[in-house]
């Protein structure tokens, strides 16, 4: 048993030598790779997902859209109905 002991106690020293920073060279490591390559995966998703979207606009709108109630080429009732009415009073 007291041989499992020190080769147990030397593994641990091992890991405690990795666990040391060298305080000139640090690296964002595999945790940093991880977070980077898991919001590489997200955006990747949401672009495709915005083409998915994109893909199913119609751009080409029909003519009754077109002349909608809003639109300014369009004449107003109201300005329309005061004209004709003015000209018959005047005439």
């Amino acid at each position: 048993m007291p041989d499992m002991s020190v080769s147990a106690s030397l593994a641990m020293s091992h890991l405690v030598t990795l666990a040391e920073v060298d305080k000139d060279k640090v690296t964002p490591g595999v945790l940093g790779f991880i977070v980077f390559a898991v919001m590489a995966l997200a955006v990747w998703g949401l672009m495709k997902s915005m083409n998915r979207h994109m893909n199913r606009v119609d751009f080409n709108e029909s003519a009754d859209r077109r002349t909608g109630p809003g639109d300014a080429t369009k004449p107003t009732s109201s300005g329309a109905a005061s004209g004709g009415a003015e000209k018959k009073k005047q005439g």
